[in-house]
Parts: C-alpha cells; structure tokens; sequence
C-alpha cells in the first residue's frame, strides 16, 4: 500500500499539468473530437496541444502537425487513432520524454488477429521508454477535483468522493448522470480497458492512497494476477471499504468480458473466496455497486446489526421489516427509557413496537427531528431506517385550509418542506448512528433533493436501503474480525 499517492505511476495519469492530444479535429462526428471537446469542457486548468496532420487549429486551440513539434513535453498523452497509428505514435511520444499515454483506440489483444501482436509490441515500446500506459481500448480517467476527463460524455454533477476502477469505460461516463442525480460524485474514476501496463491492482494502489477517496468501486471482468489483488486489496481495505462487482461468473458473462476487453475469467466461487480474502464486499449489480458505496462512504460504524424502523404507515413498516430480516439485519425491542420518552408524540393510534408506526403526529416537525433523535438514543438500536412521504399537493391543501393565499403557497410549500428536510439533515449530521431513508416518492421530489445534497442515503425502496445497511454491517464485522485476529497474533 502507497504512503503517499505521488508515489503512484497513475498520479500524473490522473493529476498531469499539461496534455497532448492525438485524434481530435473539427469534426464533430469523430470520437476524439468528442473526447476532446469534453476535456476542454471540464476546464482542464493546464495547456492542451492537439496534433493534427492538417489542421492548424482543433477546435480553437493551435494545432501541431507533430508531437516532436511541441513546445515543451507535456505530462499526459491521449490517443484516439486508427489501429496501425497508435505504436508509430507511441514511440514518438517516448521520443519525446513523454512518460504517461492513455490509448483510448481498439482493435488490440480484444478483437484477435494480428491484435494481440500489436498490444505486445505497444508494451515494448512503453517498457522502452519508461511510459505508465492505460488502455489500450479504454476512455482513459476522468479526475473532478483536477478537472480532468479523457472520457467520451461531458461530466455532470460535482467531484466525490467514490474512486472507480473499471475493465469497462462506458460504466465511468454512463455513471456521470446517475450519480449527479443522486448529489454523488467521483473521487477519480479510471477505466483500464485491456490493461497492457496498467491494471485494476495498480488503480487500487492509487485510490487507496488518494485522499479524495473514502470507498472504491470495482467492475471486475477477469484478473491476471490474483495474488497481488488480494494483498493490495487486504492492506486497503481496513482503511477503506471495497465494493466490487463482478460480471464473467456466468457463461455468458465470461464471454462478453472476453470479447470486450479479453478478459480471463473464472467462477463465481472462485471470485467470492478472493473478495473474502481481501475484505472486499461483493455487490450482484451495479446499483448495489453505487448504493453500497453511498453507503459505506457516508455512514459511521454500526455497533451491532439492531435497526429501528419508523414510519407513519404500517404497509411501508412491514415491507422494510421483511427487507431488513431478509438481509440478517435484525429490529430489537426498544427500550423503557424510549418508550416512555416517545410518549408525547406517538397518538393513540400509532404504534411504539419496532417498527415505529406513528399513524399520524399532531406537530409534522417531529417526524423528523424529535422523534428520530429519541429513537437513536435507544441503547439496543444501532442504525435507523425511516419512511418518508411528503407529497406536496398535501402540504398545498393543509396550507390553503390554514389560510394561505392562493398566490403563496407554492412558496411556503417549498419553505415548509426545506425546512423538514434541514430539520433531518442536521440530524443525520449530528448522529452517531447510520441512519438511511426510503421513499416510493421520486428521487426528483425537492424534498428528497434536499436530503441527498445534504449527504442523506434515500433508496426508492426499502429493499436496497436495507441492503445497503446489511452491506455497511458486513463491512465492519469483517474490520472487527481483523483486529481480533491481529490482537490474537
């Protein structure tokens, strides 16, 4: 494990002051243009020199018809050229003291045919010349807190704190939306495509040290060297959480990986012993991959798997507490002392056995501070799983009967539900207990806007609520499970 993340090959990969670019033009309808366009849209705050055969200016940067023409030799290099250009190029760049490539072109080791003899004389060139390559066949690294993107979409959204490492650059650029919507944001995301040079251990390595990241996310297709993942994976992970989600377990699995980026894969037994090996929770889909992450990397450490629920409906209780059973996660009997402090805001109707069903609460304000802060202090609860329905045409009626004008009351809707989503947040701030909410209200609502950009986990479902808890359990038995085995030692 790194010390410091300069010592990383990948730091100036993913930090580089300055970039040449091969492939981009004026043509809208080439990739690299496209890639180009989307590094300058970040605002990449370093020079970036296109190298073009013809062209004078790429799009409105001066262009040289050469790398070996640049003024000074810049940190990074990105290719998007045909096949047979790329080594020519490669050994340019060696030339010219270049010491960091992503190669974002195909047709290498993943499509057979002369390919494979092409991406070994691309990994002589590079031993030659000392140069730190990712890809081939890959969309290179997309770092937001160093306004860098190599990737094809432009970014959306705000930098993070999840690193990715990934055998496929779709799921950095396709993730740029779900995770803006979501108030998430990535550390530094990395795709490594056929990884001649550089591999998911050695993005490991980086993201383990680098101190925007708080968890790492894996898509796996296949690994080659086994044994260096476990060892690096299992000196991060106390550190860090891992998520990992792995796809060349079934056949038809292994056959995509392979003929995306010819990756070798093994069975999924297999791949369960390495993530147990090395600490890394496995994740069976990429949104458990994300609400995992979300999870791990915003909630502190659970003291035992006891979850309270509330909520004000009994359905929604219901269906969380068979969710949460289903996952191991269990819901203790609330203490004395709790039972008696809920007294004054639970009616005769509701309901103080765990789940916390409310039916109904005379101050709505209490929902969301008073009563969840009583129920966190319950000695027996660990984590707090909670119901939340706030349907605006609602809070719009109850406002008008209560005399609003009609001119008004979208606005002290809006005031009215921003304020029971501060009343939350700063609860979820304060606490020392995970707490993650769950609604069948959209995720688009303002109310549940507010929550996320104030780091609130909130699922449309309770389903993946509860496996993400159940997620951030396993992770912490598993730390505690290392320190007694240290201790014993």
């Amino acid at each position: 494990m790194l010390s410091r993340i300069d010592q990383s090959p990948l730091y100036r990969v993913a930090n580089p002051r300055s970039i040449v670019f091969f492939g981009g033009s004026n043509k809208i309808e080439s990739m690299g243009t496209n890639i180009l366009m989307s590094l300058l849209g970040m605002g990449f705050d370093g020079p970036v020199f296109p190298v073009h055969p013809k062209e004078k200016n790429v799009q409105g940067l001066t262009a040289y018809a050469s790398v070996l023409d640049l003024p000074v030799t810049p940190d990074l290099a990105v290719m998007v050229l045909p096949t047979a250009s790329v080594n020519p190029t490669m050994e340019q760049c060696g030339r010219m003291g270049i010491r960091q490539v992503v190669v974002v072109s195909g047709g290498f080791k993943e499509v057979g045919g002369e390919g494979p003899t092409l991406e070994y004389e691309m990994v002589e060139i590079c031993r030659r010349h000392g140069i730190t390559l990712i890809g081939p066949n890959c969309l290179g690294v997309a770092n937001p807190h160093h306004k860098l993107n190599t990737t094809f979409l432009p970014f959306e959204g705000r930098p993070g704190f999840i690193g990715l490492a990934s055998q496929s650059g779709s799921f950095i650029t396709q993730m740029f939306n779900y995770m803006a919507r979501h108030h998430l944001g990535f550390s530094t995301a990395f795709s490594v495509g056929n990884s001649a040079c550089i591999d998911i251990v050695d993005c490991l390595d980086y993201l383990g040290a680098c101190p925007h990241t708080r968890v790492i996310t894996l898509y796996i297709e296949g690994l080659t060297r086994g044994r260096a993942f476990v060892e690096t994976a299992r000196a991060i992970s106390p550190q860090k959480p891992i998520v990992a989600l792995y796809v060349g377990g079934s056949q038809a699995g292994r056959k995509a990986g392979s003929s995306h980026t010819g990756a070798m894969a093994g069975p999924d037994r297999l791949y369960d012993g390495i993530f147990r090996q090395a600490g890394i929770i496995r994740a069976s889909n990429l949104t458990e991959l994300f609400d995992f992450a979300w999870v791990l990397g915003t909630q502190p450490k659970p003291r035992s798997r006891g979850v309270v629920l509330q909520t004000h409906s009994g359905g929604p209780g219901a269906v969380a507490a068979d969710a949460l059973g289903r996952t191991g996660l269990t819901l203790p009997d609330l203490s004395v002392q709790t039972l008696e402090a809920l007294q004054p805001y639970v009616p005769h109707t509701g309901s103080v056995a765990n789940p916390v069903d409310l039916t109904f609460s005379k101050n709505p304000m209490d929902f969301f501070s008073a009563i969840p802060k009583v129920l966190l202090e319950d000695k027996n609860v660990a984590m707090l799983m909670i119901y939340f329905l706030i349907p605006l045409p609602v809070i719009r009626r109850a406002l008008s009967q209560m005399g609003v004008a009609p001119e008004h009351l979208e606005s002290e809707a809006d005031q009215m539900v921003a304020e029971y989503a501060r009343a939350f947040s700063q609860l979820h701030l304060q606490a020392r207990k995970p707490m993650v909410g769950y609604t069948w209200r959209g995720l688009e609502e303002r109310f549940a806007q507010l929550l996320m950009e104030n780091g609130v986990p909130l699922f449309p479902e309770p389903e993946r609520a509860a496996r993400a808890l159940a997620a951030l359990v396993r992770y912490h038995e598993w730390r505690k499970g290392i320190n007694a085995d240290s201790v014993t030692r």
